[in-house]
């Protein structure tokens, strides 16, 4: 895989539009990684990649506190780029904050404006990569073929019926995000995942197989599944493993963290979270 570290004017341009999947990867105060949808992702110049934001995700907060990022751009012509970069900075006003809210979909939206801009130094990625459809469309099919193997014997269930099925659209975008080594975390399109059940998810190694294969045994992983009207769901959980089912090889993840990754309010849905009372109004 070539290496670059600047962007060119021509991908500068083409990252400018919202109509895209924007991918931004963290690591949280555990060491576990975490990714959000950002559309406004771009870059500024050949070495700089900004951001806006207009919700209050947790990437927002893990990027604080550990500058290590990986980030993702999708184009809708199935074009794909790759990369990590170090956060560096925020800002809420100047001309930067000025072109993010004049763009068409927050210019006209009388609920959501951009208020912060982030900045971050690229450090690398991967140039242009076409996603490749004759490899993901039979790992589809594969990973329906055998799942059912891959069942847990559990009967309480984790996932909800929507999430599940969500995830298990042949039609819906997922991503698996886990930290590599070099404390960075990476971002792979695993498209070909779906849930064997409410508490597992499998994958054929069909598709980016070289990439899936340095995933290692007891490793936290996480996997965001979102379609193309912006219903998503985040899942983390551990990586168990390569095996046969029926046949088939199959990446397996137990599922131990639902998050709802939607706007305009998300939150943690499993574990299940208190609900609190409120008793002081004032503040």
């Amino acid at each position: 895989m070539t290496v670059h570290t600047s962007f060119s004017p021509e991908e500068i341009k083409t990252f400018e539009p919202v109509e895209k999947v924007g991918l931004l990867a963290t690591i949280n105060a555990e060491g576990e990684p975490h990714v959000s949808l950002i559309t406004t992702l771009q870059a500024k110049t050949p070495t700089e990649v900004i951001w806006g934001q207009f919700t209050e995700g947790l990437s927002k907060r893990h990027v604080l506190d550990n500058p290590h990022t990986a980030f993702l751009i999708l184009t809708l012509d199935r074009q794909l780029w790759r990369g990590r970069a170090l956060y560096r900075r925020f800002a809420k006003e100047g001309e930067d904050y000025t072109m993010m809210n004049e763009k068409p979909m927050f210019r006209y939206n009388t609920y959501f404006g951009i208020h912060t801009v982030h900045y971050m130094d690229l450090v690398d990625h991967t140039g242009r990569a076409a996603l490749p459809l004759a490899r993901i469309v039979p790992a589809s099919i594969l990973t329906r073929l055998a799942k059912s193997g891959a069942k847990t014997s559990a009967a309480d269930r984790i996932l909800n019926p929507w999430s599940e099925a969500l995830i298990n659209r042949l039609d819906a975008l997922k991503f698996l995000v886990a930290v590599g080594d070099d404390g960075f975390p990476w971002i792979v399109p695993l498209l070909q995942c779906q849930a064997a059940d409410s508490r597992r998810l499998a994958f054929s190694t069909f598709a980016y197989n070289d990439e899936l294969k340095q995933l290692k045994p007891g490793a936290t992983v996480t996997v965001l599944s979102l379609t193309m009207q912006m219903e998503s769901v985040l899942t983390r959980g551990v990586f168990r493993g390569f095996d046969r089912h029926r046949l088939v090889e199959l990446g397996t993840i137990d599922i131990d963290w639902v998050y709802n990754s939607m706007p305009p309010k998300m939150g943690q849905i499993y574990p299940p979270v208190p609900v609190e009372t409120v008793v002081d109004f004032a503040s």
